[in-house]
Order: structure tokens, then C-alpha cells, then sequence
């Protein structure tokens, strides 16, 4: 069973919002055993939404539209479907009720006209209740297709997916099971992985793929099966997944369904009572943004100083201005300065500090675009690594932060 996911909106294809509305849908469909073989973005036109419609219904199952269902006249969606239908529009009266309801309750005025139209749909549909908003979701059927509409609102998509998409498709279809187990390393590349596991990805049941998914600084593994039998496939790729670890225990660090590295971090320090803090210069807080994501972080994290430029690492952080003219700012002396003092200034078991050129400039430093300079202040000991993360900026800030987290965590994990 395959589906084909519509997302309609200039404002998608003009980069003007991110298309998470298919990345929810597709999270959806597959927990249900339905496959998603495309996902596509169209114009707010009609002749494209009816080109797209006509070859999802050639390549697919089941055809999911989100987005243009709303009151406005570049709204087009519900028009083109009852063209495609070759339908008419009628009026609903249990959807223009609820929106009489919602403007009552939340509005304190009756519904303007435009609104009414929002109760308009094609005399065929079924209607799908839209708990969260005044646009309803429309299922139709047809060449023994299902058609479903909804409105591109996230929060009023979720709702209709969750209570009456996913129901109405389980009724439907026997549809096989989809299982997805993706376990997360940090430290080796994707190459460097792939060579460990050669023989033994050969060797996978036909039924079981394995992909690797690199990302800065982490590689993602997902083992993906599926199968009608659910008690075989889920004993198959426990036994797969152990075997897996094996093979990557050393960067192994948890699954990616419950635990990331910053989860990971907080449990460890949480379980041996030990406390952390950060000075950063050139990541300018993204290790605290994602130390922070964790709700519960204020039970370890104290705080962090971003000592972006050279007064705050010598005022506050009180880094000596000696060490900065001998070395420079970007240096391992700088850095291991900032993880010892903001130790002791906080008070904390644990520090982080990182130095080094972002880019896209050198400023005042000796070292090239892209070296990194990351201290680790533990209650014993404190050391310093040099990388050079290469360029864009983004890249440099974004592969220091994943790299600090990843060298806190093996510290944590020697002495846990």
C-alpha cells in the first residue's frame, strides 16, 4: 500500500516556510504500514494541482493534500477537486455550526461571508471533522483510490490525521507492518562505517534494508523492516539491532527514538549528581541551546558565559590577557583557560569551552577559517583537542557543538 503526499502553497516552493506537514504525514502513514512513494510540492495553480493529482492517482494508493482549503481567494484547493470530481459544491451544515461556534466562542461576532464559504464542500465528500480550526478535511474516492484534503495548518492537520485519517485508512486497508529501529554513533565517519559493517549488511534478509544517515559530527542507522507477520519481524530486528551495536559499541551512544546525545548527557550527570557549564566564543551558545532543549537541564546545567569577544573572556571569564598575546584568542591555551575558570566561577563538575574561527574571516587570530579549539574540564583533569571543521560558518559552529557534547559524553562514560 503506497501513498502520495500534496503540499500546496507558493510559500513552499518560494522557501518562505518549511514543509513539515509531509514529514509528520509520512511519520504517520508508515507507524500504519503505508509507504510513502512521493511526496510533492505544487503551485497555488489549477491546472498544476490537477496535473499532480492525475499522476499521484496513476502511481499510488492513497493521494493526501494539505493546504489551500483556507477562506481567501488564492485558496483554491476545494474548487480544483471538484473540478478533477467533475463535482459541484454544496453547503455543509454540521461544518458551518462549528464555524459559527468557533466565532462565537472565540471571535464574539457572527460569521463573516468569506467564512461562510469555508462550509462549502464538493457534494461527494465525506466530511472530516476539524477539531482545531474552521477548515474541514474532505475524504473522496475514486477508480478505488482514496483522495483526502486537509488544511495546511500543522496543528490543525495533526488533529485531522490523528482522529480521522489514520482510523478511516486502518478500516480500510490490511495494510503490513513497517518497522524502523535507528540507532545513533558519534566519532566515525559514514565510510569508516560502512567498511565494519560490509559483510555483515550482505548478509541481511531481503526483507531488511539498512541505510546510513550522516549528519555533522553523528551517523544515524536504520534498520527498516517490513512484513504481516509483526511478532517475526520485531524478534528479527531486535536480534539485528544487538548485532549492529556490536559492530559500533565503541560510538554507539542510544536510539533514536527516545534519546539523543544531550539526553544522553543529562541522564548521566543527573545519575552521578554532577553538574555542568559552558564557555563558548565561536558556536555563540548553540552547546547551551542544545544542552538547554532537555526539559530538566536546570537540575545540571548552571549556565554558560558566550564570550564572543576578547574583553569578556579577560573581564569575566578572567582569561589572561598574557596567554591571549603570546597564543592568541584561538588557541588551546585560551580555551583550556575558559574551561578551568568558568569551573571554578560556577562551581560545577564539568565544563565545555570552545574556541576558534567561524569564518568567513580569520579577525585576529593566527589560526585558518574553520579550526575549532575544544577544552574539557572534568573534577580531575582538563584537556584540549584542535579540529578543523572546513567551511561554511554554519558548518564550523554546527560540528563544534555536536563535537563538544560527543567528547563530554566519553568523559561521563569513563566514569560512570
Amino acid at each position: 500500500m503506497q501513498a502520495e503526499i500534496i503540499t500546496i502553497g507558493d510559500e513552499i516552493l518560494i522557501g518562505q516556510i518549511v514543509d513539515t506537514n509531509s514529514a509528520f504525514i509520512s511519520k504517520e502513514l508508515n507507524k500504519i504500514g503505508i509507504s510513502v512513494y512521493q511526496i510533492t510540492s505544487v503551485q497555488d495553480d489549477k491546472e498544476h494541482i490537477l496535473k499532480a493529482l492525475k499522476e499521484a492517482e496513476e502511481n499510488t494508493d492513497i493521494i493526501i493534500i494539505t493546504g489551500g482549503l483556507g477562506p481567501t481567494k488564492d485558496d483554491i484547493t476545494k474548487h480544483t477537486i471538484c473540478e478533477y470530481f467533475n463535482d459541484t459544491l454544496v453547503q455543509n451544515d454540521e461544518v458551518l455550526r462549528h464555524i459559527e461556534y468557533l466565532f462565537e466562542k472565540y471571535f464574539s461576532k457572527p460569521v463573516s461571508a468569506i467564512n461562510h464559504m469555508q462550509a462549502l464542500v464538493p457534494s461527494r465528500a465525506t466530511v472530516l471533522k476539524n477539531r482545531f480550526g474552521s477548515a474541514p478535511g474532505m475524504w473522496l474516492e475514486k477508480n478505488d483510490k482514496v483522495f483526502v484534503s486537509l488544511p495546511g495548518v500543522p496543528y490543525e492537520m495533526k488533529g485531522l490525521i490523528n482522529y480521522e485519517v489514520l482510523p478511516r485508512l486502518q478500516e480500510k486497508y490490511h495494510c503490513p507492518y513497517i518497522i524502523h529501529r535507528t540507532i545513533i554513533t558519534y566519532g566515525l565517519g559514514e565510510s569508516v562505517i560502512a567498511d565494519r559493517l560490509d559483510k555483515w549488511e550482505d548478509n541481511l534478509p531481503n526483507h531488511i534494508r539498512l541505510a546510513y544517515l550522516p549528519n555533522l559530527g553523528k551517523v544515524r542507522l536504520r534498520l527498516s523492516a517490513k512484513s504481516f507477520e509483526k511478532e517475526k519481524i520485531e524478534t528479527e530486528i531486535n536480534t539485528l539491532t544487538k548485532e549492529l551495536i556490536g559492530y559500533v559499541e565503541d560510538v554507539f551512544v542510544g536510539f533514536e527514538e527516545d534519546d539523543s546525545i544531550e539526553v544522553i548527557l543529562g541522564r548521566l550527570l543527573l545519575k552521578n549528581r554532577q553538574t555542568l557549564a559552558t564557555a563558548e566564543s565561536c558556536t555563540g551558545g548553540a552547546i547551551a541551546k542544545m544542552i538547554t532543549g532537555v526539559p530538566g537541564a536546570s537540575a545540571y546545567y548552571i549556565g554558560s558565559i558566550v564570550s564572543y569577544n576578547e574583553r569578556i573572556k579577560t573581564d569575566i571569564l578572567k582569561v589572561s590577557s598574557t596567554t591571549i598575546g603570546k597564543y592568541s584568542v584561538v588557541s588551546a591555551e585560551v580555551t583550556k583557560e575558559m574551561a578551568l575558570n568558568i569551573q571554578r566561577l560556577y562551581k560545577v563538575d564539568y565544563t565545555i569551552a570552545v574556541t576558534g574561527n567561524a569564518g568567513p574571516t580569520k579577525d585576529k587570530t593566527d589560526e585558518s577559517v574553520g579550526v575549532v579549539f575544544i577544552s574539557i574540564a572534568t573534577p580531575k583533569k582538563v584537556f584540549v583537542k584542535e579540529f578543523n571543521f572546513g567551511q561554511p560558518r554554519e558548518k564550523v559552529i554546527e560540528r563544534a557543538s555536536v563535537k563538544a557534547l560527543e567528547l563530554l559524553w566519553k568523559e561521563l562514560m569513563k566514569n560512570s
